[in-house]
């Protein structure tokens, strides 16, 4: 008589395979199991023909990769455990010691430490571009120059830059272009058909823990590329790096994408209202939305997400940031964000919730841009909440704090 508990792991029963529904299926595994020695040995993870090992790829995450690659306009996708994941995996395939990698100097403030940590630790330099000056890249671009990194919008200030050229810049060189594409999230505008140029940009980097997620409970990242060979040099790092995502939280992304159209659209509306709202308020210096005339880059941003000029929701993504009045100092400033009661206190943005964080722009840049008025920054997620309570609740802690 077998035992029960081997009668339990070893039970003969599958279910009928037709079997349909509106969400995917939920695999979850690290041992993939084998019909065969054969099968072991012949069965290929690079390519999705089959399944070897759980942090190779399931049903689930290849569901979720392809889904990501329609989204962002990419035919390769790998996926991993944050956005910070994806950009470390990015420059880890393409450098070694004597490489160097050039980033905007608005960059999303974890990559330019992952350049000032490991990547000096192990021989690879990195300068800092100015993000709106093109020339500036060109110049800075030499034979060891293997990696350039891109943002539109720029992280906190959301400066639109000319990104088809310094794509073009890029190519004309021989150098490998990588987009942190948070912002955009594949719906502001695809980044490999920019206009004017023939594709675009080579890695589409990718934090799903916003837009994509939309729920502020998921930590993943994807990296997407167009080409085959790039993406196996990713994806072979990706491998050795022992890169993985859970099969619940590839679930939530998936049953999040389906809305997220909706829900980039709506934060999207609520950001517009909210710096409409602040450009008439005399504590705020400066307002710093895409869709703004007076935001830095605004022609940029129409040229390549409002081609055809009619202000459509779903292109300025949720975020909006201030510059305070000079006359504010870091107290006052903490006590404006401390006295919001819908706006949390809170790092990320892409969820339901509003959020706000209160930054020192001179120590997240190399020299204060000339296009930013003085003062401290105040960066504001919105999320899903009517836009009139919103602005309801940044006016009564502007007369709390600095009235």
């Amino acid at each position: 008589m077998v035992d029960i508990s081997t009668q339990l792991i070893h039970h003969p029963y599958l279910p009928p395979t037709d079997f349909d529904a509106p969400q995917p299926g939920v695999f979850k595994a690290s041992t993939v199991i084998f019909p065969n020695v054969a099968a072991m040995r012949s069965t290929e993870w690079k390519d999705k023909s089959g399944y070897t090992y759980g942090l190779h790829g399931t049903p689930t995450t290849f569901t979720l990769e392809e889904r990501l690659c329609t989204l962002e306009g990419g035919k390769q996708c790998v996926l991993v455990p944050s956005g910070l994941a994806a950009v470390a995996n990015v420059s880890l395939a393409l450098l070694k010691t004597g490489d160097e990698v050039l980033i905007p100097d608005n960059v999303y403030g974890p990559n330019l430490a992952l350049c000032e940590g490991e990547l000096k630790a192990w021989g690879i330099s990195h300068q800092r571009y100015d993000p709106m000056n093109p020339a500036d890249l060109a110049a800075r671009i030499s034979d060891k120059t293997k990696l350039v990194w891109l943002e539109a919008a720029g992280s906190c200030t959301l400066e639109f830059p000319d990104l088809p050229a310094f794509v073009a810049i890029c190519r004309a060189r021989g150098v490998t272009t990588a987009l942190d594409n948070t912002w955009g999230a594949g719906l502001a505008f695809n980044p490999f058909a920019l206009p004017g140029m023939e594709g675009g940009v080579d890695i589409s980097a990718h934090a799903l823990t916003k837009y994509p997620s939309g729920g502020g409970d998921v930590l993943m990242g994807s990296v997407i590329t167009r080409d085959n060979a790039l993406h196996l040099r990713i994806k072979n790092t990706h491998m050795r790096l022992g890169f993985g995502v859970a099969g619940n939280d590839a679930e939530a992304v998936l049953r999040s994408l389906p809305s997220i159209g909706l829900r980039y659209k709506a934060s999207d509306d609520n950001a517009r209202q909210i710096a409409a709202w602040a450009c008439t308020q005399p504590e705020f210096a400066q307002v710093l939305h895409p869709s703004l005339p007076t935001s830095p880059g605004h022609a940029h941003w129409k040229a390549l997400c409002d081609p055809k000029g009619t202000g459509e929701l779903g292109k300025g993504a949720g975020l909006v940031s201030v510059m305070m009045a000079p006359q504010f100092d870091q107290a006052k400033v903490d006590a404006f964000c401390d006295a919001l009661q819908l706006f949390k206190l809170g790092y990320s943005w892409g969820g339901p919730m509003s959020l706000v964080v209160p930054y020192n722009l001179a120590q997240m840049r190399s020299q204060w841009p000339s296009y930013i008025r003085r003062g401290t920054l105040v960066r504001f997620s919105a999320g899903l909440e009517d836009a009139g309570d919103l602005i309801a609740d940044l006016r009564q802690a502007t007369e709390a704090a600095l009235r």
